[in-house]
């Protein structure tokens, strides 16, 4: 689609290997360096891609968002993020990581480019049953005479926030509040137990899709195996690397009899109280806003050893994909000269309201 409307495709960007990783540092094909910072990692899975626009190598790029992998890698290296309401954008042609929660995002320098970008891409598609109806146009209005109410959600302020991020959204919120948008707190109890339902959900989708990988009909095969079963077992031992097989053994694990009640079942429901959780709160707010990730981008190598910490960057995204709506980060200030992104969380299928938002939101913060 974009091809048809003139866009050239110059190369495929980084990414974490199965889109598995917050940090890019999980690809077969080396670290991405952080655009500001080459000693700090540039978020994941979609980090080649938020660098090259970050360094202004493309104006656009295309990553997927599974739990915010294009929403981080943005606040980390100074871009904007976008993640679609889910089955907005056609997913025919992705190698699927979690059928629930996978979105095409974009990564641009500004909303007003991605508001062009989702009107090209936007819409059903039949070779998507998941795939939802647009809205008519994604163009932009120069200015709205709506007053905005928004939704600091108060536990993504809370103390695993670093003080620097905290101050900067802070900032950005008192900002906003002078430019004439209504602020005020709002809670989600549920959310602190997102990241560890996605954790659950999430493994046991990548489980699944990831079982037609058995060297014989997709992915790497290994030639000099003995007999079939054997095939197998190579094949897949050396095609994934060390995160994807953690993340195909916890998904197989929560499946598995027994165990299915005790943790894919309960996420399940958890999930399903997130969402209304969400809904009730855009009953008093028209957007929730907050910080993209708890901190700046870290260390290359810093939580490779780690991989709670590393999942623990993930814990303002992985709701939004949850639920199903969209969001956008966008960059907001600096915290020790490293980018800090907020997160506007919109109502599901009103992306362009969000994107209209997102666009009075860099006015303000200018």
């Amino acid at each position: 689609m974009l091809e048809a409307e003139g866009a050239i495709c110059v190369a495929k960007a980084n990414l974490d290997a199965f889109a598995h990783g917050g940090s890019t540092e999980n690809s077969d094909f080396g670290t991405t360096l952080n655009p500001v910072d080459p000693t700090r990692v540039p978020g994941g899975s979609s980090g080649g891609s938020a660098t090259s626009v970050a360094l202004d190598i493309v104006p656009f790029a295309l990553g997927t968002d599974t739990g915010g992998s294009c929403r981080e890698p943005a606040s980390f290296s100074g871009c904007v993020g976008y993640k679609p309401t889910y089955g907005l954008i056609s997913r025919y042609g992705v190698v699927a990581m979690a059928s629930s929660t996978d979105v095409i995002g974009l990564l641009t320098s500004n909303s007003e480019e991605t508001a062009y970008l989702l009107d090209i891409l936007a819409g059903k598609d039949a070779k998507d049953a998941t795939s939802i109806d647009r809205q008519d146009s994604y163009s932009l209005i120069s200015s709205s005479s709506k007053q905005i109410k928004v939704g600091v959600v108060k536990e993504f302020m809370g103390d695993g926030v670093d003080a620097g991020v905290r101050k900067v959204i802070v900032d950005a919120v008192e900002h906003l509040r002078k430019s004439g948008v209504e602020v005020v707190e709002v809670s989600i109890p549920s959310i602190d137990l997102a990241l560890a339902c996605y954790y659950i959900i999430v493994p046991a989708e990548i489980s699944s899709n990831l079982s037609r990988y058995d060297g014989q009909r997709y992915g790497h095969s290994t030639s000099d195996a003995s007999n079939l079963e054997a095939s197998y077992a190579q094949s897949r031992g050396t095609g994934f690397n060390s995160e994807n097989k953690r993340r195909i053994m916890i998904g197989t694990y929560v499946l598995s009899s027994g165990y299915y009640d005790a943790y894919y079942k309960k996420a399940a429901k958890l999930r399903t109280k997130l969402i209304n959780e969400f809904m009730d709160a855009y009953k008093t707010v028209d957007f929730l806003i907050g910080p993209t990730a708890p901190s700046t981008a870290p260390k290359i190598g810093e939580n490779s050893d780690d991989p709670l910490k590393m999942y623990l960057l993930d814990i303002m995204t992985v709701p939004v994909n949850l639920v199903g709506v969209p969001a956008i980060s966008i960059p907001c200030g600096s915290s020790d000269g490293m980018p800090v992104g907020l997160q506007i969380i919109g109502q599901s299928r009103m992306d362009k309201e969000l994107l209209e938002f997102a666009k009075q939101c860099e006015g303000a913060l200018k």
